[in-house]
């Protein structure tokens, strides 16, 4: 029986295959052929001892013509024996084994040898492209050396346990990952990282690492080769050997499940329960719910593909369904993965009553997660629902370039139902990123490992469950490179710490008040500003104003405007010099319809204008109070009898008037009740009788808007909490804003809208003062007199 201590060795004696393969094959491909022979030696072995049984009823029943799953589950019974009692949940219906075949039609007899396995074993060799590697060592006339091979190796039960079976062939799943770095990390999870990641997860588990005849479940919805449920299994196995853990999994990438599911049939689990398909649009395990769940989803993956799926069960199923707390954008879907476990999470209730465990959840995710999305987002939403249900215990942050295909900062989520008394209502984080040693050699990104004291660093961390202020570990220092100058008086390296903080849930959220502040207009009639409405608005005002240079000179008053004559040229004119414009507006353009509007509104406003200087006293005389010039400009309009509909108020009005900070307010409307200038009621001052005595609400200026984050505080009341901050934070710095009433949030109904956001590098941020001006100035001169001498070599 082997032994952890030499499990790599067998699985390295297995992988010593590749020296067969070299040269036909490449690296990157050694595992596709090493991975099935392995698993298909390792079935046979397990097969040898109920195999003549199998054999025969395979012939009784084959004589029945029974539909296949009634011949499985007679030929699944055929493999109890003495030793195994409870069977197995697999089968070879073949007499031959790799040791009888023979070199002549030795493909032929492989694949025949495969089609006779149970479907779930078949089909692992399918998703492996088995027969088209068959093909491919017949082909280099490698395929008997490597039957022969695998055929002499010892796999049996009785020499390596399904347990040390899967140490070996995780090994040999790490080796095939390394050995294809460039797309490992879309499958292959570092087994520093997992390690991490279940330790965090199961320690909490006294009953599950301690008591005899524990059943837990384990799932991982982006399974990739299985590495986080077999690491599940094993850390609890190393603790507690008569638990019985039950592994699930879906996996997308067809390979990746074939490894997986090979894995979990070593192993002794029902691969049932590995499923192949995307989890998000079509899951496989809608019914479950899982003790543990473990996942290291893709980053920054868009979820567009499969848009309509999600969106719908978002409306129409709500929190009924796996999205109901809101969905991220489009762009990355890893919020939608940990939604996703959230809702598998076993009930802390179960049905007989009997109390559960709840359920724990161990997730790697990129930073965006943690700040994404302003209040009132999708993402924002995620993080409310998971803060507010307390379901987050602790983010731990990972050291940079720790994945293969990645060098990003990444974090650890540890999320469960049932926190302990002491943990309800906090949240931990734990600053890990320091804490690694450079490999020797890169494996695609990944350039950094955890070593075990670095993983019990963080777990005790977890358990202990207290504040460490930041202090300094003993990690060696970033190398820097020797080539060039080196500076006299270098930066100095900020020192490496771990620190570990614990907050409440409620200091993460924040609610978002929007300030409004008054519109301020000055208005002027002025003949430049008649002017300007001989051209419709953005997008036309330039373009008008080109043609108009160029083609009016033949115009009068019955052609103007008709541009029918010289349609060609302008249309060249405007391609030429104002691409932008879209086919509709170059036909409004080309419309007199268009000019004769504008010409119709200029005179209107000459008219207005000369009105106007009769009832404000003088022509082009400015008015710093838009409510009074209000009056005069409607009094002069109903003078000439004119009327403007709502285009040509706009047109005119953008034309006349300006923002003028020293202007008074524009007055919106009359409001009843009493002032709150808090909240946007203002009691008139103004020198317009028509307003006097009155509480009134100005207009707002959308350019002067802001938005504040008030941090939350469940001691005060909303009123409470944003009047204060307002009054601290706002008012001394602009007299005149208030806070917009009418923003309020969806879900309880005040004013200002929540948001939650989790700014982990803040919290750690270690102030690094800058190097002293004379050092600098040190080092310039150093380096002028440096370029001086060598200018001078050169001149020499």
């Amino acid at each position: 029986m082997i032994t952890n201590n030499n499990f790599s060795q067998t699985a390295a004696f297995i992988w010593s295959v590749a020296d067969l393969l070299r040269g036909d094959f490449k690296q990157s491909q050694y595992g596709r052929v090493i991975l099935p022979f392995t698993l298909l030696r390792r079935l046979e072995c397990v097969l040898e001892e109920s195999k003549d049984a199998v054999v025969k009823e395979a012939e009784r029943v084959k004589a029945m013509n029974l539909p296949e799953d009634a011949q499985e589950k007679m030929l699944i019974r055929a493999t109890q024996t003495t030793n195994n009692p409870n069977g197995l949940s697999f089968f070879n219906t073949s007499p031959m084994d790799l040791g009888k075949m023979g070199q002549s039609d030795i493909k032929a007899n492989l694949g025949t040898y495969i089609q006779s396995f149970s479907s779930d074993a078949r089909e692992i060799f399918e998703h492996f492209k088995f027969d088209e590697f068959v093909g491919l060592l017949d082909d280099a006339n490698l395929l008997y050396k490597v039957v022969k091979k695998f055929a002499t190796t010892d796999l049996s039960p009785k020499n390596i346990s399904n347990h040390d079976m899967g140490l070996v062939f995780e090994e040999l799943i790490r080796r095939f990952a390394e050995s294809s770095n460039e797309t490992a990390g879309e499958h292959f999870t570092p087994r520093d990282i997992v390690r991490l990641t279940t330790s965090l997860v199961f320690m909490e588990d006294d009953d599950a690492l301690t008591k005899e005849g524990i059943i837990r479940t384990i799932y991982d919805p982006t399974a990739g080769t299985g590495g986080f449920l077999s690491s599940g299994m094993e850390y609890v196995h190393e603790l507690n050997p008569n638990a019985v853990m039950r592994a699930f999994g879906q996996e997308l990438n067809p390979e990746s499940y074939a490894i997986c599911k090979a894995d979990m049939l070593i192993k002794g689990q029902d691969v049932s329960r590995i499923k192949l398909g995307n989890t998000l649009s079509n899951d496989q395990l809608p019914a479950d719910q899982f003790d543990y769940m473990l996942s290291n989803p893709p980053f920054g993956v868009d979820w567009k593909k499969i848009e309509s799926d999600i969106k719908d069960e978002h409306t129409l199923k709500g929190f009924d369904g796996r999205f109901g707390a809101g969905l991220p954008r489009v762009s990355d879907g890893s919020l939608l993965f940990l939604m996703h476990l959230i809702s598998k999470m076993r009930d802390t209730q179960s049905v007989d009553g009997v109390v559960s465990n709840g359920g724990r959840i161990g997730i790697i995710l990129n930073g965006s997660p943690l700040f994404t999305g302003g209040a009132g987002s999708g993402e924002s939403e995620i993080r409310r629902y998971i803060l507010e249900a307390d379901l987050l215990e602790a983010i731990v942050s990972l050291p940079t370039d720790m994945f293969y295909n990645t060098g990003i900062a990444t974090y650890v989520w540890v999320l469960t139902n049932k926190k302990k008394d002491e943990r309800k209502g906090k949240v931990q984080l734990i600053d890990g990123s320091n804490l690694y040693g450079k490999m020797r050699k890169s494996l695609g990104s990944k350039r950094n490992q955890m070593s075990d004291d670095d993983i019990k660093t963080i777990t005790r961390a977890f358990g202990d469950f207290d504040v460490i202020d930041a202090r300094e570990i003993d990690k060696p220092s970033e190398q820097k490179s020797n080539r060039g100058r080196q500076s006299a008086n270098a930066k100095q390296e900020a020192p490496k710490t771990f620190a570990s903080k614990i907050f409440n849930t409620y200091e993460f959220g924040y609610r978002r008040i929007t300030i409004e502040r008054p519109l301020r207009l000055s208005s002027q009639v002025t003949d430049e500003a008649i002017e300007s409405l001989r051209f419709a608005p953005k997008p036309f005002n330039i373009v008008m104003e080109r043609i108009y240079s160029e083609f009016a000179s033949s115009w009068h008053d019955e052609n103007y405007g008709d541009l029918s004559q010289v349609q060609v040229e302008v249309r060249a004119l405007i391609k030429a010099e104002f691409s932008e414009l879209k086919e509709a507006q170059i036909k409004d353009v080309l419309s007199s319809k268009l000019w004769l509007f504008q010409k119709a509104l200029k005179e209107k406003v000459q008219k207005l204008q000369t009105k106007l200087a009769d009832i404000a006293g003088g022509k082009d005389k400015r008015s710093d109070d838009f409510n009074q010039f209000e009056i005069d400009y409607s009094k002069a309009l109903k003078a000439l009898d004119i009327k403007f509909d709502a285009k040509e108020k706009k047109q005119f009005l953008d034309a006349v008037t300006t923002k003028n900070p020293d202007a008074e307010c524009v007055v919106d409307k009359a409001l009843k009740g009493k002032e709150e200038p808090l909240y946007g009621a203002f009691e008139y001052e103004g020198a317009v009788s028509k307003w006097k005595g009155k509480v009134v609400s100005f207009k707002q200026d959308g350019d002067l808007r802001d938005n504040e984050n008030v941090p939350l505080d469940p001691s005060m009341t909303t009123s409470d909490l944003i009047e204060t901050y307002f009054l601290q934070e706002v008012a001394p710095h602009v007299s005149d804003a208030w806070i917009n009433a009418n923003k309020r949030d969806d879900k309880d109904g005040e004013i200002g809208i929540v948001g939650y956001e989790i700014p982990f590098n803040r919290h750690f941020y270690v102030y690094q003062p800058p190097r002293d001006l004379e050092e600098i100035d040190e080092d310039l001169d150093a380096v002028s007199a440096e370029i001086l001498k060598l200018l001078q070599e050169v001149h020499s």
